[in-house]
Formats: C-alpha cells, sequence, structure tokens
C-alpha cells in the first residue's frame, strides 16, 4: 500500500508539472503582487459565495461584488488593520473542481495561495450540505501539495552522493507496517533515490513519509467561514459552527463581520490563525512606545527576541548585548534575557547593544571598522565629485 501510494504521488506530481509547462514557451499570466504588512492571508472559495464583499468589510477596499458568477477575474489586495498590525488580505478569483489541474485559471490561484502565511477558505452555508464544497477545496489544495493546519513532520531527510540509504527512529513507528526501514526503501527506489539519510522522531504515516522525501509540500494554517447563514435554519447552523477551525456569519446581515474599524470575531480569528504577537519598544530612561508595536509573526520569522531586532535593525542584531523584557514572558519584571528568549503578545522588551569595549573585543571587528571606513570615504568622494560636476556647470 505504501508503494502504491508513492506511485501515485510520483505520476500526480509528473502529471502537473507537465500541465504547468504546456503553454508553449510564453510568458505565464499570473498574479503578481508585492508583499506588504506583517503577514499575508488569501480569500480562497467558489464563485458567488461573497469574497469580495467579505474583502471590502474587513480591509475597505472597494471590490466589485454582482450577483453573477465570476466577478472577480484577477487578485485584489487590501489591507486589514487590527490591533496595531497590518495584515493584507487578498481576494482571488472562484475556482472550481479541478483548479489543480488548470480550470478556471485555478493555478495562478492555487500559487497565491503557496506564497500566503495563512488561508482563509469562504464557503456558502445554503449550499454547503448538498455540494460539499469544503471537501472539494480540500482535496484540491491537497493535489498540489498545500497541507492544511497540519504541521510538518518532525522527519529530518538529506541526500547523498554515496554511502547507501541509513533509516533510523527514536520511536517505535507503529504506522509503517511490519517493516518501515524496507517500506522507506521502497519508496525511495520509486524516486531514485539510493543514497540518503532519513531520522524519523515521531511515529508517522505513509502519506508524511512520502511528502518528506518529495519535499515540496508547504504547511499553511487554514480557518473556514460559512457565510450566508441567515439563508439556512439554525439547526443547520449550529451543525456548521461545530465543524473544526471553522466560524459561521453572515456579511450582509453582519454576524460575527463588521466594518474595517470595528472588532469582531473573524479578525479575531485570522489574528489567532496567523500567530501574531505585538512588542512594544523602549528606551533607557523613557516610558515604551504604546502607539506602534513592533509585530511578530509566529510564521515567518519567528517571535523571539531575535526576531524583534532583525525587524528592527540588523545592525542591532550584531550588536545585541542582552535585552530587558517585561510582560507576560518574564518570569519577573524586569528579566535580563538572551537573544533566544521566546516573547509574548503585549511584552515590553528593552535591547542593550555592546559597548564600544565590548565591541572592541570581537574578533570581526577590524573588518567592520574598515567597512566602515570604506562606507563614508566612497560616500564623501560621490559627494566631491557631484559638487565639481555642478562646478564645471
Amino acid at each position: 500500500l505504501g508503494t502504491l501510494k508513492a506511485k501515485l504521488a510520483k505520476l500526480r506530481n509528473e502529471l502537473l508539472i507537465e500541465q504547468s509547462g504546456g503553454g508553449g514557451g510564453g510568458p505565464s499570466e499570473g498574479f503578481d503582487v508585492a508583499r506588504l504588512g506583517d503577514a499575508r492571508v488569501a480569500l480562497i472559495g467558489f464563485p458567488s459565495v461573497g469574497k469580495s464583499t467579505l474583502q471590502c468589510k474587513l480591509t475597505g477596499t472597494e471590490s466589485e461584488a454582482a450577483a453573477y458568477e465570476f466577478t472577480t477575474l484577477t487578485c485584489i489586495p487590501g489591507t486589514m488593520h487590527y490591533k496595531g498590525s497590518k495584515v493584507q488580505v487578498l481576494d482571488l478569483p472562484g475556482i472550481i473542481e479541478g483548479a489543480a489541474h488548470g480550470k478556471g485559471r485555478g493555478k495562478e490561484v492555487i500559487a497565491c495561495a503557496r506564497n500566503a502565511d495563512a488561508i482563509l477558505i469562504v464557503l456558502d452555508a445554503g449550499k454547503e450540505g448538498l455540494n460539499r464544497h469544503r471537501e472539494i477545496l480540500e482535496t484540491e489544495l491537497e493535489t498540489v501539495g498545500i497541507r492544511l493546519n497540519q504541521r510538518p513532520p518532525d522527519v529530518t531527510f538529506n541526500k547523498k552522493s554515496t554511502g547507501g540509504v541509513r533509516f533510523s527512529s527514536t520511536v517505535p513507528l507503529t504506522k509503517l507496517g511490519p517493516d518501515p526501514e524496507k517500506l522507506a526503501l521502497q519508496i525511495m527506489r520509486e524516486y531514485r533515490i539510493s543514497s540518503a539519510d532519513l531520522l524519523a522522531r515521531e511515529d508517522i504515516t505513509v502519506d508524511q513519509l512520502v511528502d518528506v522525501i518529495v519535499g515540496n509540500r508547504v504547511y499553511k494554517p487554514c480557518c473556514y467561514f460559512y457565510n450566508k447563514i441567515d439563508t439556512i435554519t439554525i439547526e443547520e447552523v449550529d451543525q456548521l459552527a461545530r465543524m473544526p477551525n471553522s466560524l459561521v456569519g453572515s456579511v450582509h446581515k453582519r454576524f460575527n463581520v463588521g466594518e474595517p474599524d470595528e472588532d469582531d470575531a473573524l479578525k479575531a480569528m485570522i489574528w489567532r490563525y496567523l500567530g501574531l504577537t505585538r512588542i512594544y519598544t523602549k528606551r533607557k530612561g523613557q516610558h515604551p512606545d504604546l502607539a506602534e508595536p513592533v509585530v511578530l509573526s509566529a510564521i515567518r520569522k519567528g517571535t523571539s527576541v531575535k526576531a524583534l531586532c532583525q525587524n528592527i535593525s540588523t545592525q542591532m542584531l550584531r550588536d545585541f548585548n542582552f535585552a530587558m523584557v517585561w510582560g507576560k514572558s518574564a518570569k519577573h519584571s524586569p528579566q535580563r534575557c538572551g537573544i533566544n528568549h521566546p516573547l509574548e503578545d503585549e511584552d515590553v522588551v528593552q535591547v542593550v547593544t555592546k559597548t564600544n569595549a565590548q565591541q572592541r573585543q570581537d574578533k570581526n571587528y577590524q573588518s567592520l571598522v574598515q567597512g566602515f571606513s570604506d562606507k563614508y570615504h566612497k560616500k564623501k568622494a560621490e559627494a566631491r565629485k557631484k559638487k565639481q560636476g555642478k562646478l564645471r556647470r
């Protein structure tokens, strides 16, 4: 069974690659949207489920909405402001069954979903009972290697040029049959891998093993919003509300969805699934800046002190000495922490950099001084050259 699953995954991947490369050599028409804000959310759903109207309520962006299908034909970005953060929301064209194989511009839509930090699947509550739209969309995304609400398996896999295959595990593998090593070798043989190291630290399934070996899977948090609940009975609303990772509401009746500047249940759900954290910074001897927090993302760079320094300045990261932390992540206030200390929402952080004496003890100090000197003289020479050019005129 494991070998059969590996063959099916390989054939499916080859079919997708063949179809994506059959466009005659011209440039593909995709959605080229600049990445802005602290996070990115992609709205995915079937036509006429209310994605454009929902984006207007979340971001205030005017998007064409009508009673007919395929109103939106391209990607329309907008920015949602919530708790001091800026979240980019992408309104994508509606997709249909078979989108993974190119139907209805499905490949462009799914490509945007792969680059997003999270996915918001919008469903029509009145049609879900008969059409199984949720299951169809999950299958389409699963086909192209997008794993929803899953974490990457704790498996280390490294290809080598020689040495054969070495398979080991730290836990009993009960889901790979009586001989897990033989199954792993058979799956690797399907992908023509003859030398590799594989270490499993958890009890994985055959599908997870195939995903690790293929290596082109992406893992995205996903939440489901059932729109138009005003068209169904209260019993059906209760059934949909009990579905995992789901929220019911109505954009038209403003159930769980408010105006762009209002706090509502849907914005709170998106914030939670994105894993955003607000950090307030302060200077020595001054009050913290509570007006503009630094928003960290657990999906992008993480929520540690190191990620905070990377968001502010690379020079601060280079000269980092220690940090003083006030808030929920500190055992006592303030707590002196290192660069890998994990931060929590609404922590206050004061970063202390190295003194000049400490910087001189660094082994790279001379190269840094020489680099600053070269930049200064280069800038001075350019200014002198520019001044001489103006005098000649």
